[in-house]
């Protein structure tokens, strides 16, 4: 009966919450007609670190007591659920005209976290439905795809265990696996991968990363075989940058180059775009990527994108002053133990693709 109390006092203060971010937002409006899409021609993938989204209630089986009211850090319900505000803030304004089709999310505690987002927060005006893993990352964190039904038809989904105990390391992240079909009547998978953290250093945690990318590359190889077509996404905080041998080498995924191949890995978020999604020390860095296979690059495909399509999203609201190193930084919720009551210590990436006149309606689930 406290519990049911609890959840009905809930609703009530989001319901309240989601007139005030509509306001908040000024140009983006939050009505079904608007933000639940469907007749654009574009298809929006995002991918968000969204920097430690834990609830306040503490799991028996996981080290999540750093993100609880009676912390040093004081994580309350009121922090979390202003967490959970501005989150659904940055994927509206993401959007653009329509929320985006495809929203992966890095760094989530559990479904607990996505089912607040997606339900009790303005975004439950976008009708998102939701996939996550179940990992045995010691702090519970885990991934998650949000996904538009009227534009992407769940097909199948599994979570992929990285066999850590293999290299004696502590266990990581689940990579998932997401396939779906799109309106053109293509098959999509999307694969969301958190790679194991530079904890302790680059040198010394990066042959996690590379045994990581390993099996991430046995697995969309799997794919690639299978599919007469493969349409693939990768994308992730991989917690290294493109050039680094974790998405260089073991995935071998580069910028596209004139003469693309169906059947290999593009890395769409390379050095060229001269930007990061991370600030360290006053250098920003890509670990965010979006890969993808070469016939998302082919023109002649119904279904596809090209580099120029990939951005980061630098929006004025997710950057604030950079006060040891001058210039801007990602406007995070924690520096260390101090809250400043911000959205993440990454930005966004986004990637459109372009969908051909070919098109296919769904049924209603």
């Amino acid at each position: 009966m406290k519990r049911r109390v609890f959840y009905t006092c809930r609703r009530i203060v989001f319901c309240r919450q989601r007139l005030f971010l509509r306001l908040l937002l000024g140009w983006v409006v939050f009505l079904p007609g608007i933000i639940s899409v469907p007749a654009q021609n574009r298809f929006r993938v995002m991918e968000y670190n969204v920097e430690n989204l834990f609830d306040c209630e503490h799991d028996t089986l996981k080290n999540d007591r750093e993100f609880m009211p009676e912390s040093v850090k004081k994580w309350t319900y009121f922090r979390y659920r202003d967490k959970l505000l501005k989150i659904a803030k940055v994927i509206v304004a993401a959007g653009e005209e329509y929320v985006p089709d495809l929203v992966a999310l890095c760094e989530v505690e559990n479904e607990h976290v996505i089912r607040d987002l997606t339900r009790y927060s303005p975004l439950k005006e976008a009708g998102y439905r939701y996939v996550m893993t179940t990992s045995p990352d010691q702090r519970g964190i885990d991934v998650a795809l949000l996904y538009q039904p009227g534009t992407f038809r769940l097909l199948n989904w599994r979570s992929i265990r990285i066999p850590s105990k293999n290299i004696n390391r502590p266990p990581t992240r689940d990579i998932l696996h997401v396939t779906g079909k799109v309106i053109t009547g293509d098959t999509l998978d999307v694969f969301v991968c958190h790679m194991p953290s530079r904890s302790g250093g680059q040198k010394e945690s990066e042959p996690y990363r590379l045994f990581t990318a390993s099996i991430l590359k046995i697995q969309t190889d799997s794919v690639i075989c299978k599919r007469t077509h493969p349409h693939l996404l990768i994308t992730g905080d991989f917690n290294d940058y493109p050039a680094d041998a974790s998405i260089a080498e073991v995935l071998d995924a580069r910028a596209p180059s004139d003469d693309i191949k169906t059947k290999r890995l593009y890395n769409l978020m390379d050095g060229r775009k001269q930007e990061g999604t991370y600030r360290y020390r006053g250098e920003w860095g890509i670990l965010d990527q979006m890969i993808v296979s070469g016939r998302l690059l082919s023109n002649d495909a119904a279904f596809h994108t090209s580099y120029e399509k990939a951005r980061i999203l630098k929006l004025p609201f997710l950057l604030t002053e950079d006060e040891r190193y001058g210039g801007t930084t990602p406007f995070r919720t924690y520096w260390g133990a101090r809250y400043q009551g911000g959205y993440s210590d990454h930005l966004p990436v986004v990637l459109d693709l372009d969908i051909g006149k070919k098109k296919i309606s769904f049924p209603s689930e």
